[in-house]
């Protein structure tokens, strides 16, 4: 079955795979949301209905909750679960301090949430997503609807003082309408290019009437799992100082591979 995959899509189940073993009998699990955190829910659902892991997962979006609910996984919401032992999610790009960009999905919001409420948070990438700073991937912003223009331009000005190399913003589209958020809001993308201070910008962003969160997520992520085309699989800990390398065998699962949708 691995002969099926795509170089990229092979590292991006790999990691998945590998980020399983984080996943202990009764955890409280956060649910990434896009095409890796995909592949997690999946292997997740294979060793629930497998092997008997018995797990509680938290979806941090609609279609996340969907998927895992096809493959047999419990699903709560935050306030049912109230705190998470770990989330496991993809990254737009991370740094060498597991600093991260995320919101690509547009599930910016629910995920930093989500993520923030856990004891760990595990992210899962190819490594392709792997940068020496941060902003080659656009920035979001999730913004409300009310006054989204007079939001755009406040953002806009206050990214002239800032450390970054771009400066333009666009309103994210789904077609020829605004991109809705699960919450209701739209996603401005800011195009940086590079950012100097990371820290400092997700702090200002935050500060602008009508932006609701941006996709800077700063020391939250614990460890990230780099997956490779070849099989090979890379585990850094921020916290424990710690590289490991490894290689995940595959299986034939039509069940696993097949119809994947995201």
């Amino acid at each position: 079955m691995a002969g099926h995959l795509s170089p990229i899509d092979t590292a991006k189940f790999v990691a998945a795979k590998r980020a399983c073993d984080f996943v202990e009998d009764g955890m409280r699990v956060g649910l990434g949301t896009g095409s890796t955190a995909a592949w997690l829910v999946r292997c997740l659902g294979e060793l629930v209905n497998r092997d008997g892991l018995r797990i509680t997962g938290v979806p941090t979006s609609a279609r996340t909750a969907e998927l895992a609910r096809q493959v047999g996984l419990k699903v709560v919401s935050l306030d049912e679960a109230r705190w998470l032992d770990v989330t496991i999610d993809g990254a737009d790009e991370f740094d060498p301090e597991l600093n991260l960009i995320k919101g690509g999905g547009g599930a910016l919001l629910q995920e930093k949430i989500v993520a923030t409420a856990s004891d760990r948070m595990i992210v899962i990438a190819d490594r392709s997503k792997q940068v020496d700073t941060l902003g080659a991937f656009p920035l979001p912003a999730e913004v409300v609807p009310f006054g989204w223009q007079t939001t755009k331009a406040l953002i806009e000005e206050t990214l002239s003082s800032m450390d970054v190399l771009g400066e333009s913003v666009s309103l994210r589209l789904n077609g020829d309408r605004p991109y809705v958020t699960d919450e209701g809001n739209h996603i401005l993308d800011l195009h940086l290019r590079r950012i100097g201070n990371a820290r400092q910008l997700a702090l200002i962003l935050n500060q602008i009437p009508g932006v609701v969160e941006n996709g800077l997520f700063i020391d939250i992520c614990d460890v990230v799992v780099i997956g490779h085309g070849d099989g090979r699989v890379e585990v850094r800990d921020i916290n424990a100082g710690t590289r490991e390398e490894d290689r995940i065998a595959f299986v034939d699962d039509d069940n696993l591979f097949s119809d994947l949708g995201d």
